[in-house]
């Protein structure tokens, strides 16, 4: 009988491309198995595609008092007869799945009390996560894990007409830490400047931020406004023919560093790029207490 071997991973989006060298890593060392995938919703076409998954679940994450959800989330792991779990979300509640699973337990890597491969590194909770990770799945026995690599992400790009030379700009990220944003009128500034050196200002963003962007396109008509446009594998294609990518600590700049992009990420001191700071191949890093105290001049010299 070959391997059933569960994945845990909820999010948020950075976290999810982080996870995709695991993912790989997962697979290599599990040719053959029947491997699942457990998700949430915004996840799951991802995980479809990166094909290193036979089936992607997706995880309601229920609340506590809902306990007809817990029943059938119970019932539907033991179901599943794995062998082998890899919980790389490792919180309490992905943790607490572990007791959902009956005896015999199978292998499982994860932070759960009473796992076979459990990781007690006392300092994983300040290592970055791709060396988190790694660690963890070194204690299971998979000792060769890549970097993110969206190699297999793809999508036609040329109905965006960016033109030839281009640079995609992130300015948005999570609408209850606007410490995490590098001021709107500053990458107006710089957006303006990147067109006058004849590079397009590509505007990436969705929901929330589309009035942002829609001030930065109106204050520099030369950019090209993409808010709401993109699906996660147009976003990697854009960024692939990029010159450059600016952005804010937020899930998308994952995604264009992962797919090869240099990227200049702008870090405050409401995040730490020691222990989430995006992976890629040509990723720098510019970080200020307050990002309202990062001068214009600075980012245009770093990019």
């Amino acid at each position: 009988m070959s391997d059933r071997v569960l994945v845990i991973k909820h999010g948020a989006l950075g976290d999810f491309i982080l996870a995709t060298g695991p993912f790989a890593a997962i697979r290599a060392h599990h040719l053959g198995a029947h491997i699942v995938l457990l998700t949430t919703k915004p996840f799951a076409a991802l995980a479809d595609a990166s094909g290193y998954f036979n089936e992607v679940w997706i995880d309601e994450r229920p609340k506590f008092w809902r306990i007809g959800a817990w029943l059938g989330l119970r019932h539907r792991l033991n179901a599943g007869h794995f062998t082998h779990v890899y919980d790389l979300q490792t919180s309490d509640r992905s943790s607490f799945y572990f007791r959902l699973l009956r005896r015999p337990r199978p292998f499982w890597s994860g932070i759960a009390r009473g796992a076979s491969h459990r990781h007690t590194n006392p300092g994983r909770d300040v290592m970055h996560t791709l060396d988190r990770q790694r660690e963890q799945l070194e204690v299971a026995g998979i000792a060769n894990v890549p970097p993110p690599d969206l190699g297999w992400l793809k999508a036609d790009t040329l109905k965006f007409a960016t033109g030839d030379r281009y640079a995609l700009l992130v300015p948005g990220g999570s609408a209850h830490r606007p410490g995490k944003r590098w001021p709107a009128e500053n990458y107006t500034a710089l957006a303006n400047r990147l067109a006058a050196r004849g590079i397009r200002p590509i505007l990436l963003g969705a929901g929330a931020e589309e009035g942002l962007l829609a001030g930065i396109e109106a204050a520099c008509p030369a950019a090209l406004n993409l808010a709401g446009r993109t699906s996660f594998a147009e976003i990697a294609g854009l960024a692939r023919g990029a010159a450059a990518a600016i952005g804010n600590d937020t899930g998308p700049m994952h995604i264009v560093a992962a797919a090869g992009c240099r990227s200049l990420v702008l870090f405050s001191n409401e995040s730490d790029p020691r222990l989430c700071a995006p992976g890629g191949p040509n990723v720098t890093v510019v970080r200020r207490a307050t990002l309202a105290d990062l001068p214009v001049d600075e980012v245009e010299a770093a990019v």
